[in-house]
């Protein structure tokens, strides 16, 4: 089966107002900038976003957030976005935050088909007992709050209860792919991509380098096509539009 689409723009033309999105990258890597722009074109709104962090230095998910078109983030990681911040705090924006490994094992186990699980992962914080502001009334004070989860012990060890996160759509950048959606993703952008991307009922991924089925070696391939539902070709120049967040230079 051929899953190549001939645009992003096509490739993200049926996502709606108020979808829920996984999204992947880390940072400034692995992040499917060209399917956010994209995104961002459509003029789609009231989106509810699950990624490690909302963008920065003005790409990514910045872009989305930056207009306006995110209502909710469930993610691990604010870092140094002040945008996510501001609308956070003034309660234009509701923001579950998870412990970072919970939020990867939470992706996968909805890609899995496991409904939940339990993890001590926040155990005795509000993680587990409730209470985390995820939205707020612009003047200070909690308009919404997380509520408590099960608490159950295991020889003599206390687990939290976390569900799987399954979303309508997910947008992940792999290095590698082929016409039947099998990926290979680089280094350090093999981070939640793979995550994110069995995480969403319809999975749209751009690649850098588009080939041939069979041109990619069994043993290599990190997430297979059955996770994704639409290959979008990045041309030479989009390929190679990567930013470096933090420069460190030496004498």
């Amino acid at each position: 089966m051929d899953k190549v689409v001939a645009t992003a723009a096509e490739a993200v033309v049926d996502v709606p107002d108020g979808a829920t999105v996984a999204v992947g990258g880390f940072g400034l890597s692995g992040v499917p900038n060209v399917l956010i722009q994209a995104l961002h074109e459509h003029d789609v709104a009231g989106l509810s976003v699950v990624s490690n962090n909302c963008g920065a230095m003005e790409s990514g998910l910045a872009v989305l957030l930056a207009a306006g078109r995110i209502i909710r983030v469930t993610g691990s990681y604010i870092g140094g976005n002040k945008e996510f911040a501001r609308q956070y705090l003034s309660g234009e924006l509701e923001l579950e935050m998870i412990p970072q490994g919970t939020l990867a094992e939470r992706l996968r186990a909805g890609g899995a088909g496991i409904p939940a699980f339990f993890t001590p992962a926040g155990v005795g914080t509000q993680v587990a007992e409730g209470g985390l502001p995820w939205r707020y009334d612009g003047e200070g004070g909690v308009a919404l709050a997380s509520p408590p989860k099960e608490v159950r012990e295991f020889d003599g060890t206390e687990y939290v209860l976390e569900h799987g996160i399954q979303t309508d759509f997910a947008l992940v950048r792999a290095w590698k792919g082929d016409r039947h959606g099998n990926l290979v993703f680089n280094k350090s952008s093999r981070n939640f991509n793979p995550l994110a991307a069995m995480a969403g009922r319809i999975t749209i991924a751009e690649v850098e380098e588009l080939v041939e089925p069979g041109e990619i070696e069994p043993d290599a391939v990190h997430l297979p096509g059955i996770f994704v539902q639409r290959v979008v070709a990045l041309t030479p120049e989009q390929a190679a539009d990567k930013r470096i967040e933090q420069r460190t230079v030496s004498n």
